[in-house]
């Protein structure tokens, strides 16, 4: 089993930037898929982004595509979200999440695939 925690969350004007860190510990993140939710008041979890184990293929959402990059240093056992270029509609709580099993790209996608999640990190983009 891994335990995930998030961090970086925070206030930042449209058109900043910010970067939320998770942190797994446990088994070596490098054996994980890993992937970034989120979930704005009133509404449903959505996919974010997504980073395949071994390979480090990444997954992005059409809303957040040359905007976010996802990045993993195996070394810390640490999963990057960089967000650039930060819109009001970005704002939400960040969930990290993690799965063992070997996934399909498009399985990344669905929060029902990981067994494995974060308390959450805010994210508050002012306009």
């Amino acid at each position: 089993q891994v335990h995930v925690t998030e961090s970086g969350g925070g206030l930042v004007q449209a058109g900043g930037s910010l970067r939320v860190s998770c942190v797994g510990s446990g088994r070596t993140f490098s054996s994980y898929d890993m992937g970034w939710f989120r979930q704005a008041p009133g509404k449903e979890r959505e996919f974010v982004a997504a980073i395949k184990r071994f390979s480090n293929i990444e997954v992005y959402a059409d809303s957040v595509t040359g905007r976010f990059t996802i990045s993993r240093d195996s070394a810390t056992n640490t999963v990057y979200l960089q967000m650039n270029n930060l819109r009001p509609e970005d704002t939400a709580v960040y969930y990290c999440a993690a799965v063992t099993a070997a996934t399909a790209i498009p399985d990344l996608r669905e929060s029902a695939t990981y067994p494995y999640w974060g308390q959450g990190t805010a994210v508050t983009v002012s306009s």
